[in-house]
């Protein structure tokens, strides 16, 4: 992570996301239900995009710089149930979320939890499997424009009905994200693996 050192594994990405993924279930997203990131850079913004891309959710990421009144109207506009976010965005996040009554759960990445509405991402899924949910299926995000001519305006696109398993959609994610061909293609074998395990201990 340029910046801050930090690394982040293929495989723990694969643990974290599964086990963020469980946990959005385990709190009533289903497909096609929403989620956003609100975070500056930082480590754990891939696992949130990759949980919503294996769950068949549509997530989206919002611009860190935005005031508490802007990050409301985005989270209250793509009707996402669950903001995560960082300890540095902390602040902002929860005074946004003080107009946002149909959030049902703030996840702190990094910092620390505040009773049952605001929970530490690692704290709150502890004891959650690693391996992949039973219902996996594509997710994408939903992206905001800059708003520069009146409030920002969401783009919704159609999700496929289709398991994550096509690693070319994979590849697609983890293009976006900068990374290169051949770490790809072990990402997408790892994935592979894991997945196959998980089909055979059922």
């Amino acid at each position: 992570m340029a910046g801050s050192g930090e690394t982040l594994t293929y495989g723990e990405l694969e643990r974290r996301s599964n086990r963020l993924a469980h946990l959005l279930r385990a709190n009533g997203l289903r497909r096609l239900d929403h989620f956003a990131v609100f975070m500056e850079n930082n480590i754990r913004y891939a696992e949130c995009c990759a949980a919503g891309e294996r769950a068949g959710l549509y997530y989206t990421c919002i611009n860190s710089y935005l005031a508490p009144d802007e990050v409301a109207y985005i989270v209250n506009n793509s009707e996402s149930k669950i903001l995560i976010t960082s300890r540095a965005k902390r602040a902002v996040a929860l005074a946004a979320l003080e107009r946002c009554p149909n959030v049902r759960l703030c996840l702190i990445a990094d910092g620390d939890g505040d009773g049952v509405f605001v929970r530490n991402l690692d704290e709150a899924t502890t004891g959650i499997p690693d391996m992949p949910i039973a219902d996996e299926a594509l997710g994408s995000a939903m992206l905001y424009s800059s708003g520069t001519t009146g409030r920002p305006k969401g783009i919704l696109r159609p999700l496929p009905d289709q398991p994550p398993a096509d690693t070319s959609r994979s590849s697609i994610f983890l293009r976006k994200h900068g990374v290169s061909a051949k770490a790809r293609s072990t990402f997408n074998r790892r994935r592979f693996i894991t997945r196959r395990r998980w089909q055979q201990s059922r």
